[in-house]
């Protein structure tokens, strides 16, 4: 692929396996932190909750409690919440949702999964690889003007290069939906500011920006599903149209 600072690359030649996980080479003594590995099981304060919801499964998910959660955490109505079966499915909702793009690009190096689900439904992706000897900094204006669909991750997976959130919100634009996987977000730190810095989840003046967020990979919730999108409602609602009825389980919503 170019590495030359206008370039978009289309996949060609060989593939890579874009179903491929990090924890099918994890064995003992080797901690992945790029997957749900590293924690055996989710804390006693966290699983306690959770299996208490065991006795009341006779009864239909109700999101809204969850939902409000969310949205306090981040400072948000709740009509700017989607609840997702872990960040997995909000990149699937979005592939199939959004099929009227024209020039979809992911940002690379990246997660998967959020290319595999694009291309699962019928979308001609673009990479924009960033340089490995600048190390792997993002340039916005690598990405093409007329790209209606942008998809990055920050932090990034597998590099942990974690974008200023000035330079991400630089790639929203009217026209856009900007899709910042943040689902390694709430482990970054940086000296002056607590929490977690660079995120743009709280941002709601940035047009099309969807935040992907995911609570399986600091909870040890991998076999839970657990995550939600954060944006504007009439995009939300957009994605909600496609997603099956009751989605995210009582268990998972109790998390």
């Amino acid at each position: 692929m170019s590495d030359q600072p206008s370039a978009v690359d289309p996949p060609t030649g060989v593939e890579p396996d874009l179903a491929h996980h990090g924890d099918a080479e994890a064995s003992a003594g080797l901690i992945d932190l790029a997957v749900n590995v590293r924690r055996a099981r989710p804390p006693a304060w966290l699983a306690d909750p959770i299996a208490a919801t065991l006795t009341d499964l006779a009864r239909y998910p109700d999101p809204a409690p969850a939902r409000a959660a969310v949205a306090a955490r981040h400072r948000r109505h709740p009509n700017e919440v989607l609840l997702t079966a872990g960040a997995a499915e909000g990149f699937v909702l979005i592939a199939q949702a959004l099929r009227g793009v024209r020039r979809p690009v992911v940002v690379h190096p990246q997660f998967t999964e959020p290319e595999a689900a694009l291309r699962a439904a019928g979308h001609p992706v673009e990479r924009v690889l960033l340089d490995a000897a600048d190390s792997f900094r993002l340039d916005p204006s690598r990405v093409p003007a007329d790209a209606d669909l942008v998809m990055i991750g920050n932090p990034t997976n597998p590099t942990s290069v974690l974008h200023p959130a000035r330079t991400v919100a630089a790639l929203a634009r009217p026209g856009r939906v900007l899709v910042v996987d943040e689902a390694f977000a709430d482990t970054t730190i940086a000296p002056g500011h607590p929490g977690e810095p660079e995120s743009l989840a709280e941002r709601r003046d940035l047009p099309g920006l969807l935040v992907v967020r995911s609570l399986t990979k600091t909870w040890g919730l991998a076999g839970l599903r657990i995550g939600y999108l954060l944006g504007a409602p009439e995009l939300l609602s957009r994605l909600a149209a496609v997603q099956p009825l009751w989605a995210v389980s009582t268990p998972a919503l109790a998390a």
